[in-house]
């Protein structure tokens, strides 16, 4: 498939150099097809995964539980991130990291697809840990393609391989959701198990287009380094097997015994990380000051996420219970939602790009605190806008499939504003040292949300009350209007950065 959309290189001496994607190396198309099916298998089991949760023909958990569970799932994938790169860039090097992680999604696609709940939560942690391999991975290649940083193409070549992680997105829920809900559950994830097997194919087949060092690692881990690594987790595993062997043979054993420390982790080790930043004394004052100003981007990014990735769980089992999933008489799967997040983001990033440029020639774009500001402000606004289908639903009605497509939009729009910014002020803001580690650091703050909202859940709260909705919209709203009243102070502590 890859192959059909290649021409000759205009650009002799790169990866790949003899055929291009697009203009860009051949790798590209490599690249964006693992990433695409990859991303194909993991928001289609995504999107099955709240309503599995509830069904009578699922694991029939109360809408509490079901929301700690995918909130400690989302928090898991993004923090295993950081040991992901750590493995990339200590053990294996990134295209080996990537193969192997691909290897662990597809055995943890075909573990949910068995038909034992036994088995069901080991089949999660599999797919967390396998993505938690590929995500920082797979982008370290797509920039190995390119001639450094200066490189005309790489920012482009990065474009279209989120156009690839985007139209995965669209097309899972459209297929695996509706074989999940309309045929079989097991099934579903069955199809999110073919998916990632594609993804894997196309890497194996394709990695000799890849750039040499990717297969390189960077930093190895010495003799001694490995033994005292693989001893310090073979002690913690002990203890953790001890521990639940204990609590399992006492006959005292919930599933808030696993939920409770996954989420207590999800919320400390962003800021133990964060902390250890802040104590490092080889940081010069101007480092520590930009650390200060990227603290209020993180907290604030938290609340972001906390709102924003609920479009996924809370939003979900609302439809499920309460929203007339129909338009003009034509019923459709609730899982179809997760597809009206990426499709506007493809139709609408572009025209973003545009504004923000015709803005700039001009002399009026907003500053990158302005545009964060937004973001939390309009995801408040989403979750208010929510008050709304919530007041139908207990009146006792179904409130319409357009209330939610309306959530959804709002949160994109949202997301356009903070999300590219964040990615943006991370780079821009990193300490030298800490460089490479604060694209981690940047996905531990959708890890803090998402465990906030695990917490919650787990301590009962109904997360579908409108008392709790309003109390979360006008935490985001409180949050954008505080960082826009603070922007001169903020500003102050970033420097240079604007």
């Amino acid at each position: 498939m890859a192959s059909s959309l290649t021409k000759d290189s205009a650009a002799p001496g790169t990866p790949g150099s003899e055929k291009t994607f697009f203009g860009h190396p051949r790798g590209l198309a490599t690249l964006f097809m693992t990433e695409m099916w990859e991303r194909f298998s993991y928001y289609g089991m995504k999107a099955l995964l709240p309503l599995y949760l509830v069904a009578p023909g699922g694991l029939h958990l109360n809408a509490a539980t079901a929301t700690a569970v995918y909130s400690v799932y989302v928090s898991l994938v993004y923090l295993l991130a950081l040991p992901g790169g750590w493995f990339g860039d200590r053990v294996w090097g990134p295209r080996k990291t990537v193969a192997v992680a691909g290897t662990v999604i597809m055995l943890g696609h075909l573990t949910l697809a068995l038909p034992s709940s036994g088995t069901f939560f080991a089949g999660l942690g599999l797919v967390a840990i396998g993505s938690g391999l590929l995500k920082a991975n797979i982008s370290t290649m797509v920039g190995h393609l390119y001639d450094g940083p200066d490189d005309p193409r790489r920012d482009g070549g990065f474009t279209v391989f989120y156009m690839g992680i985007n139209l995965g997105a669209f097309a899972a829920p459209l297929v695996i959701g509706t074989i999940g809900e309309t045929v079989d559950w097991h099934l579903g994830f069955a199809l999110a198990a073919l998916g990632m097997a594609l993804g894997l194919g196309q890497f194996l087949i394709g990695s000799r287009n890849l750039a040499p060092r990717s297969t390189v690692v960077p930093t190895p881990l010495s003799a001694a380094e490995r033994a005292t690594t693989l001893r310090k987790a073979l002690i913690w595993a002990g203890v953790a097997a001890v521990f639940y062997t204990v609590v399992g043979v006492s006959g005292s054993y919930t599933l808030n015994w696993l939920l409770v420390p996954l989420t207590l982790a999800g919320v400390v080790i962003p800021v133990m990380v964060l902390a250890r930043m802040k104590r490092d004394k080889e940081l010069d004052g101007t480092e520590q000051s930009k650390l200060s100003a990227y603290i209020w981007f993180f907290v604030a990014a938290a609340v972001f996420w906390m709102i924003y990735d609920q479009g996924g769980s809370t939003l979900s089992i609302f439809a499920e219970a309460s929203a007339e999933n129909s338009v003009l008489g034509w019923e459709f799967p609730v899982s179809w939602y997760q597809s009206v997040n990426p499709v506007l983001i493809m139709a609408l990033a572009p025209v973003f790009a545009w504004f923000w440029l015709a803005l700039n020639k001009r002399g009026n774009e907003p500053s990158t605190i302005v545009k964060f500001s937004s973001g939390l402000v309009l995801v408040g606004a989403s979750f208010f806008v929510f008050l709304a289908p919530l007041s139908i639903a207990e009146g006792g009605h179904k409130a319409a499939a357009m209330w939610l497509v309306a959530i959804y939009f709002v949160q994109t729009v949202g997301e356009l504003t903070l999300s590219p910014v964040g990615l943006s002020v991370t780079t821009k803001m990193a300490p030298a040292k800490y460089a490479s580690q604060m694209m981690g650091v940047w996905f531990l703050a959708v890890t803090a949300g998402d465990a906030t909202t695990g917490l919650l859940s787990i301590a009962g709260v109904d997360l579908n009350k409108m008392g709790i909705v309003a109390l979360e919209a006008a935490l985001a709203a409180v949050a954008g209007v505080a960082i826009y009243m603070y922007r001169n102070k903020v500003k102050s502590l970033m420097g240079d950065v604007h």
